[in-house]
């Protein structure tokens, strides 16, 4: 995609212009880390002006188009078609801890359907965006997901439930299953990035539960115009209903899946 559709122009340029105050503010963590209060409210801080840039940016592009935003919330627009739904800051305790690891996600939804996705990581300057029937690049070079068809060959990614959030034992139960059966697990902390590494052929495949619409609505779109395969971790298109994602090539996510559903009925 070396020459942006309309709507990708659109969507690269709020993004990179979001990216260039969290790039500030990211510089700044490391003086924060010793201040008694904390960074936290600092990234509270930057989390909502990178969101107020990218609504701003994408409602002037597209005036009439809705949004579903991690702060801000869903926002009606008359034409109900469309919706950007958007992840201002991926990753916000990598961001906090001063880790390099974290993205901006913008995906956009039409008549149900995610249609086109931008994920960028401002400190690597690797922009993946993917646009239906158009494919899923990385920085204009073309992504397809790896080719491993052995899950004992695979890098996993997955995500870790923190304190005060669900899924502690289920988690634990799958997690051993996938040890057992891959050739190693990685929490990166960023389900945004993960997906844009499936993408990439980066990790052979990914899963998570419980997540919110934007931190998948971008990386479903990219992980698809890769080749991979995207459906909820019990099947089904139910990601976003369900908040559970599980991805890969075919043959990775059907073997994923299959040790997934033995260790939660175990």
């Amino acid at each position: 995609m070396s020459r942006h559709t309309p709507v990708m122009t659109v969507m690269v340029a709020a993004v990179r212009k979001a990216a260039r105050g969290l790039q500030r503010d990211f510089g700044e963590i490391e003086n924060l880390q010793v201040s008694m209060k904390g960074p936290g409210d600092f990234v509270s801080a930057a989390d909502k002006k990178a969101e107020k840039v990218l609504f701003e940016e994408l409602n002037k592009a597209r005036p009439g188009y809705g949004f579903l935003m991690e702060e801000g919330g869903a926002v009606e627009g008359p034409d109900k078609s469309h919706r950007w739904i958007i992840d201002p800051l991926d990753g916000t305790t990598n961001f906090l801890h001063g880790i390099p690891h974290f993205a901006i996600s913008v995906g956009l939804e039409r008549d149900g359907q995610m249609v086109a996705g931008v994920v960028y990581n401002p400190v690597t300057d690797e922009l993946y965006l993917a646009e239906k029937g158009q494919g899923a690049f990385l920085n204009d070079r073309r992504l397809r997901v790896s080719v491993r068809r052995d899950i004992t060959q695979c890098l996993i990614g997955c995500g870790i439930p923190h304190i005060g959030r669900p899924g502690h034992e289920t988690f634990l139960k799958e997690e051993r299953a996938v040890m057992l059966n891959s050739s190693g697990l990685r929490r990166n902390g960023a389900a945004s990035l993960d997906l844009a590494y499936v993408a990439a052929g980066r990790f052979d495949g990914f899963w998570e539960a419980n997540l919110s619409p934007w931190d998948m609505a971008a990386g479903i779109v990219l992980v698809r115009e890769a080749g991979g395969t995207v459906s909820g971790i019990e099947g089904g298109d139910t990601m976003m209903k369900t908040g559970g994602i599980l991805v890969g090539n075919e043959m990775v996510h059907g073997q994923l899946s299959k040790i997934l559903k033995t260790a939660r009925n175990a």
